[in-house]
Parts: structure tokens; C-alpha cells; sequence
């Protein structure tokens, strides 16, 4: 039975598209050319960040996000930005007896941002809280470790194969795939996204389908 279920933040839970948009505002093109780009990188499987290095060489994210807070333009994301299935797929789960949690690669500040959504979520975990990132395998021991039940009774949903499907399926936990985001469009391996218990076109299909499963090996 699933008794936990973790969900990725960015593209998962959290639109992240005029987050994004702020960036290209910030490198000085424009959005649409930084989204094909930001695809065109995702396409050759390389780390999203290489896209910062194709109009600005030498690019630092963690620098860059310190002078766009200095200059008053911090990350920033809020009620707006969750996906509209977000909010009433967590409270059905966690009304069901499901303990629900968050884990995403996440800075400290978008972890203050998520706690101060009140969200109907039992857990909050990021990679700077926890010290460790996707895809690593120490980033999912520490959702099972959060969970407090087998590797076998928690479901990992997340919009990537790479960083979020591949890597739970390894630890050993049941995994749900949402295809939406430019990971979820793009990204396109079967041996991986077959294996998921679940298929998503929307979290409103989740609760429902964890019921189902959870009756049907009772």
C-alpha cells in the first residue's frame, strides 16, 4: 500500500514559467528565446543551467541570484504560480490518511516561500535544507527516511525521468509521472517511464488512482 506520497516542487507543483521568464528579463533577451534555448538544452540532455552559459559564458546561478536579490528582483513564486491541481490533490490525499510531503531540488529561500504557503503537506524538504540534491541516491534515502515506512510504500511524483522517475525507481520507491513542464514534453524514455505506477496528465487523477491502488492490494 502507499501510505507516503512526496512530490517534486518545480513543474510539479509550481508553474515555474514566469520564473523563468524573470531570468531572461535579467540576461536581456528575450523570453521566447530563452525557452527555446532552455528546450534545446533539455533535448541534449544536458543540466538546465547550461542554458545561462549560452548568453552570458561563465554564468554563476548562486552569485546571479545574490545580485538579483541586492538589486530588490529576489526567486520568487507564490499562490499564483501552483498548478491549479496542487492544493486540492494534496488536502484529498492527506484527508485519506496519506501522509504527504515535498522534495525538490530547492533553495533555502524557495523552502521559506513553500512553508509559508501553508500547503496541506506533513513534510517540506530541499536540497539546501537537507544538504544533498537530485538525482543522488542519499536525496531519495532521505524522503524514505522522512517518510517513516518502506521504500516500497512511498510514491515519488515528478515531472522528470532523469532527475526525478530514474533515481526513486533505484531506491526502490514507487514513482508517478507528470507530464507537463519542458521536462515533461521533452525527456522521453519507455525502459523508465513504464515502470511508474502511475501516468499523470494532472494531479486531480492522483487521489483517486492512490485509492484504487491501496484497495486492490488490501
Amino acid at each position: 500500500m502507499i501510505a507516503s506520497v512526496f512530490f517534486d516542487v518545480g513543474e510539479t507543483i509550481v508553474d515555474e514559467s514566469r520564473e523563468y521568464g524573470t531570468w531572461a528579463d535579467w540576461l536581456g533577451v528575450p523570453r521566447h528565446t530563452f525557452s527555446a534555448v532552455f528546450g534545446a538544452v533539455i533535448a541534449r540532455g544536458l543540466d538546465y543551467r547550461e542554458t545561462f552559459q549560452v548568453f552570458q559564458p561563465g554564468f554563476d546561478l548562486a552569485k546571479e541570484r545574490e545580485r538579483r536579490t541586492a538589486a530588490g528582483q529576489p526567486e520568487h513564486f507564490s499562490e499564483d504560480d501552483l498548478y491549479l491541481d496542487t492544493r486540492p490533490c494534496l488536502a484529498t490525499l492527506r484527508e485519506m490518511g496519506v501522509q504527504v510531503g515535498l522534495a525538490g531540488n530547492q533553495t533555502a529561500r524557495a523552502e521559506t516561500i513553500l512553508r509559508a504557503l501553508d500547503l496541506p503537506v506533513d513534510v517540506i524538504g530541499t536540497s539546501d535544507g537537507w544538504g544533498v540534491e537530485k538525482p543522488s541516491a542519499a536525496f531519495f534515502d532521505r524522503v524514505v527516511a522522512e517518510a517513516g515506512c518502506r521504500a516500497d510504500q512511498v510514491l515519488y511524483v515528478g515531472d522528470r525521468l532523469d532527475n526525478d522517475i530514474r533515481p526513486a525507481q533505484e531506491a526502490g520507491i514507487a514513482t508517478a509521472l507528470i507530464r507537463r513542464g519542458p521536462w515533461g514534453y521533452i525527456l522521453d524514455d519507455r525502459a523508465i517511464s513504464e515502470r511508474c505506477l502511475f501516468r499523470l496528465d494532472s494531479l486531480a487523477d492522483l487521489p483517486e488512482l492512490v485509492r484504487k491502488h491501496n484497495e486492490s492490494v488490501a
